[in-house]
């Protein structure tokens, strides 16, 4: 039993880790998004947008828990929303689900291995290109 006690003690972060204690059946946080994360995340959607993507005026970042929520500004003055990143952990590693207006909600998109900015890619294809039809 003291064996178990000691394994308790040394439980991962709840900030940064999800674990479930035979004790305890909670269900500790998800991984909260630092703020260096969600700094580079901005600066480099905005960096890529601006390069590949004029029809976007800007590209706005909102973060709420383990997600960040990226709408694009159009010319136009428009703003359309387009996806949402999932933190996994890591800069690099993020999931991703598109934003469908039919539902004016989000959809994951889990065969989706890519980096922020080819997500971002993938979406404008969808909206960005078509939004003038």
């Amino acid at each position: 039993m003291d064996d178990l006690r000691d394994d308790l003690r040394r439980m991962p972060d709840p900030r940064t880790q999800c674990a479930v204690t035979r004790l305890s059946p909670k269900i500790w946080g998800m991984p909260v998004i630092p703020e260096s994360t969600k700094t580079s995340l901005a600066q480099r959607l905005r960096a890529h947008a601006k390069d590949k993507w004029p029809q976007l005026t800007t590209v706005q970042v909102r973060y709420r828990g383990q997600f960040a929520y990226v709408d694009g500004d159009l010319t136009d003055g428009d703003k359309l929303p387009l996806m949402r990143l999932r933190y996994g952990g890591s800069a690099h590693l993020w999931g991703l689900a598109i934003y469908l207006a039919s539902n004016d909600g989000y959809q994951d998109q889990i065969w989706f291995t890519g980096s922020p900015q080819e997500a971002l890619d993938l979406v404008c294809d969808l909206y960005v290109t078509n939004a003038d039809h």
